[in-house]
Formats: C-alpha cells, sequence, structure tokens
C-alpha cells in the first residue's frame, strides 16, 4: 500500500481512507502536512494521529489493532483504591496544560510505567497547546499537596477522547490521572478512551485491542455525540 504524501504548505490535508495505512511499519498512512487546528481535527476525525520525532517529517498513523478503554471497562486494583484515598493528593484538569505536555516530553525508558516519549518536539507541544486553547486539547493533572507529580494530556473528539501522552514523578501517579480521567468522562457521557499502541502499563487498567473496523465504527458512533467535558473535575480524593 502507497503512502500519501501531503504538501506541507496544504492548509487543508484530505486524509486517505484509514483502511489504506501501511501493515509495515503498522499503521503508517500519511507524511508531511502541518499540525494546524483544523488538521489536527482533521486528523482525529478521521483516526489518525501523528506520531514522528526532530529528525523526521511527520508522520500520520492508524495502527491495526488500535488500544482503546471502553465505559465500564476501567479497572481500579486494591493498591489503586489506596492511592484514590490518599489524604495529600487531589485531581484538577486543565490548570497546568503547559506543564503537564513539557513533563510528558521529559519522559524516558528509565520510567518503568512510561513509554519513551521523545517524539514530543517543540513543534508538537505548540501544536497541541494552540489546540488547547481553541477547547479541544485537554489536561488531568495529580498533585501532591502543590506539586505536580503526574497528569495526562489529549484531544477531545465528539464522545471520544484520544490520549496522547502521560508522565509519572511518584509511583502510580499517571495511572490516577488515567483512572480518574475514565470515571469522570464515562459519567458524563463519553463512549470510549483511545489509547493508540498496547502497553502493559494500560492493559492494567483495562483497556482492550480492537480491529481497525472496530474503531472505524466506534469513533463513527461517537462522532455523533458531543457531551461536555466535565466541569468539576477538581476533587480531594480522600
Amino acid at each position: 500500500m502507497s503512502i500519501c504524501l501531503i504538501d506541507p504548505d496544504n492548509p487543508a490535508i484530505d486524509f486517505p481512507d484509514i483502511e489504506q495505512a501501511a501493515e509495515d511499519p503498522n499503521g503508517l498512512l500519511a507524511i508531511g502536512g502541518n499540525l494546524s487546528v483544523d488538521n489536527l481535527l482533521r486528523a482525529y476525525r478521521s483516526g489518525v494521529f501523528p506520531w514522528y520525532d526532530q529528525n523526521s517529517p511527520i508522520l500520520w498513523w492508524s495502527p491495526d489493532p488500535r488500544e482503546i478503554l471502553l465505559r465500564g471497562d476501567q479497572h481500579w486494583s486494591r493498591s489503586m483504591r489506596k492511592v484514590q484515598r490518599a489524604e495529600n493528593m487531589h485531581i484538577t484538569s486543565d490548570m497546568a496544560f503547559t506543564e503537564v505536555i513539557q513533563a510528558c516530553s521529559r519522559t524516558n525508558k528509565n520510567q518503568s510505567d512510561i513509554q519513551n516519549d521523545a517524539w514530543i518536539t517543540e513543534e508538537m507541544q505548540q501544536a497541541y497547546i494552540e489546540l488547547h486553547r481553541a477547547g479541544f486539547a485537554h489536561s488531568l493533572e495529580v498533585w501532591q499537596q502543590d506539586q505536580l507529580v503526574g497528569g495526562l494530556y489529549g484531544v477531545r473528539i465528539g464522545a471520544a477522547f484520544c490520549g496522547e501522552s502521560m508522565f509519572s514523578r511518584v509511583s502510580n501517579s499517571s495511572k490516577l490521572a488515567f483512572l480518574s480521567l475514565a470515571e469522570h468522562l464515562f459519567a458524563a457521557g463519553f463512549q470510549f478512551i483511545d489509547c493508540q499502541f498496547e502497553t502493559e502499563h494500560l492493559r492494567s487498567l483495562g483497556t482492550q485491542a480492537v480491529s481497525r473496523s472496530q474503531y472505524k465504527k466506534l469513533l463513527s458512533e461517537a462522532l455523533q455525540n458531543q457531551p461536555s467535558w466535565p466541569s468539576s473535575f477538581q476533587s480531594n480524593l480522600g
């Protein structure tokens, strides 16, 4: 399957159908274009996301299978319930988006439960900050006293949330962010969280793999609804 080449000066990317994505490397669909707010929204609505590093052009992906969390599948282990009840921890949303994406960009393979996120370049950070300002990218923050110790960020599209990355500065704080996100979003009417690729970290929280065709169907259904972003994520967990 040939990879679509996109003019970086093209103001409006017309993404190919995701069924045309390559098998090797798995999910590569297009190369080029730019990271404008409109193009990023068009990508997510098409089932596509950008993922590349500073040494490559912009690469657009739609892997098969796709890792997702469906409503009601989030798994709170006994140890995570203890973390949830910690008196010195609390959760907020969109209080420190820039700090969260910067923290995610500095994670590395030495952090046991987080993947290497060296792909979050300065260009990517600025693009998602603009998407946040436009009201489509959101962050969740985990605080210990007044210190930011964990969090995640992603993109809201219809009734789906497309997670991009998370970070952890104390044990289990990224898991707490993810599970808290799931609880609030599903209660608000969101249908699934898109996690893109399988990791052991995510599987322990209840995610599963679905085929690309299943993902297309779920995304199509999610785009028919527009639940509001929960107005009060902030909560004491104790």
